[in-house]
């Protein structure tokens, strides 16, 4: 297992960095530069000092020299500094990671926590009220758009009802809170995030569960299990949950890129200072370390959520040999 990890690690490496060289020029196609937002509302800076900005940021230089530069950076772990408040990259990242690890996390155990229990009673229960309501629950969540639902919710519960905040991440008056109600304060203003966080996702993993589901328990050793007088709790949730995993976990692992991307939408809308919404403000100032920084820090958690998706499988069906070889290669048994 340790020797597939660490040839598994080394394999990503080169995937790294072809997903950092094809941003670093996609984002230098967007029209605009970083020292066009900078000069263009003083009409008094002159041609001259703009391109002097731009040798200082090194702008002048070719592309591909550009890239390199910024590579050469990179692996010594130095994101550079951002171009709008000349702040290192990777301190203002690190102030807002924590914030949108927080909500993803919370996210990702709230679709697993309702998701596959959900799923699973959708199939064994198949075409009953629950399942007819689930799958309506399922198109709900992939037809409404996350920011449109975000609007409802806020007007809802923050203006009509005034029970939840509706922006930022904890009270004007939160240093005078005590411990517990601190953690009161954040809780409740985290409430509305991650549920829109989880919302699209929940639908998505209770719908796979419940398809993968249905497949495993037609399965001939599930009529053996209960041949035997297994009781019905145990075939369900000992035999047939553990192999219906398979496709869930494959989707999780490309779910993590996907909630990350969503911190975008909801961090800007509910004014989280996590790094979704320091992506978004990094992209219209055309801050190319800050964009930088984001985008291989997103790279690498896919990367390792796929990775982490390969591990898994091995112990979510013991047919899937990792050290042997590749991931995915079964033994007859």
């Amino acid at each position: 297992m340790i020797q597939y990890i660490i040839r598994r690690m080394l394999g990503l490496v080169p995937v790294f960095f072809g997903i950092t060289l094809i941003s670093f020029f996609v984002i230098h196609l967007a029209p605009g530069k970083p020292t066009d937002i900078q000069t263009s509302l003083n009409p008094k800076v002159s041609y001259e000092a703009r391109l002097r900005l731009e040798k200082l940021y090194g702008l002048d230089k070719p592309i591909h020299i550009q890239y390199i530069n910024w590579l050469n950076r990179f692996i010594t772990f130095d994101f550079g500094r951002s171009y709008v408040d000349d702040r290192l990259v990777w301190k203002k990242i690190r102030e807002r990671i924590p914030i949108t690890l927080l909500i993803n996390i919370s996210s990702l155990i709230l679709i697993l926590g309702i998701g596959i229990p959900l799923g699973v009673i959708s199939a064994v229960k198949r075409k009953s009220i629950m399942d007819r309501l689930t799958t309506i629950f399922v198109f709900i969540g992939f037809s409404i758009p996350e920011f449109w639902l975000s609007l409802l919710l806020m007007s809802l519960f923050g203006i009509s009802l005034g029970i939840l905040p509706i922006s930022g991440i904890k009270s004007l008056d939160f240093e005078y809170f005590s411990l517990l109600g601190k953690i009161f304060d954040i809780t409740k203003h985290l409430i509305l995030p991650v549920s829109i966080a989880a919302f699209g996702s929940l639908a998505g993993i209770s719908r796979y569960m419940r398809s993968s589901m249905i497949g495993i328990i037609r399965q001939d050793f599930i009529r053996t299990a209960r041949a035997k007088g297994l009781k019905e709790a145990e075939v369900i949730y000992k035999h047939a949950l553990k192999n219906a995993l398979l496709p869930v976990i494959t989707i999780l692992g490309l779910s993590i890129p996907g909630l990350i991307g969503g911190s975008v939408i909801f961090e800007s809308i509910f004014a989280i200072p996590g790094m979704g919404r320091l992506f978004y403000e990094s992209v219209m100032a055309r801050d190319y370390p800050t964009i930088m920084g984001i985008l291989s820090i997103g790279a690498m958690l896919t990367l390792v959520g796929n990775l982490l998706a390969d591990i898994a499988y091995s112990y979510a069906d013991p047919r899937i040999s990792l050290p042997a070889g590749q991931a995915g290669v079964t033994k007859e048994t």
